[in-house]
């Protein structure tokens, strides 16, 4: 009797939904422990958000050759990882510049990644002028007041608007996801850069953006993933 196997995509399911609800619950912790300003809690449970994501993505590509999209975006989840720990190493300029540096790699990555979809993007649509229009608020609002870094957030908020961009040429969930990390990094540069911007908390909004942002993206990847295989 040839024994049979189940397909391990059903498999993966479980690994799927313990790594989802992990980041779930990561997350929850993250946020209590940013509003019980414990920094001993929140530091790593930050740590730990995008290495869960990554095997998220993992268990549902299992038991297939990953494709060229996936492997860009879990190359993106490695250096979103790294903008959320090596900072904390670091303290002043260096931890600041160090975290948009990171995530410039992470939004090349993802760009790279976006890029065969860009046909479906709102790239050469009217709906791109938001896009323009987000990026012309943030050297705005924050260029006046970064001086020696306004060279870097330029080229920081033009690979953010064009990663967002690129994402709604992915899946409509990526594309919400996209547009999440935009105002999850504008809340970052506001936050440094305006001195008016001052809601209860900043961080705590800042981490339930980047939180939303990035498992949307993941998502919408895995979307398009299956249905490119189909």
């Amino acid at each position: 009797m040839t024994e049979t196997h189940p397909p391990v995509e059903v498999t993966a399911r479980p690994a799927v939904r313990a790594a989802a609800l992990g980041y779930v619950v990561l997350a929850l912790g993250h946020l209590v422990a940013v509003l019980a300003d414990a920094p001993n809690v929140a530091r790593p449970t930050q740590w730990l958000l995008m290495p869960t994501l990554t095997v998220v993505l993992l268990a549902a590509t299992a038991g297939r050759p990953r494709s060229r999209l996936v492997k860009l975006v879990l190359l993106a989840l490695v250096f979103s990882w790294l903008g959320d720990t090596v900072p904390s190493a670091l303290s002043g300029e260096p931890a600041y510049l160090s975290q948009v540096g990171l995530f410039l790699v992470a939004h090349l990555a993802s760009i790279t990644a976006f890029w065969p979809y860009r046909h479906d993007s709102v790239l050469r649509r009217p709906a791109m002028l938001g896009y323009v229009a987000a990026l012309a608020a943030l050297l705005i609002l924050c260029g006046p007041h970064t001086g020696v870094l306004f060279g870097p957030l330029v080229v920081y908020g033009v690979c953010l608007i064009f990663m967002a961009a690129l994402a709604t040429g992915v899946d409509r969930l990526a594309a919400i996801g996209g547009a999440v990390f935009v105002l999850s990094d504008s809340l970052i540069g506001f936050d440094r850069f305006v001195d008016w911007f001052d809601p209860p908390v900043p961080g705590f909004w800042i981490m339930v953006t980047y939180m939303v942002a990035q498992p949307l993206i993941v998502a919408g990847v895995l979307r398009r993933d299956r249905a490119d295989q189909h």
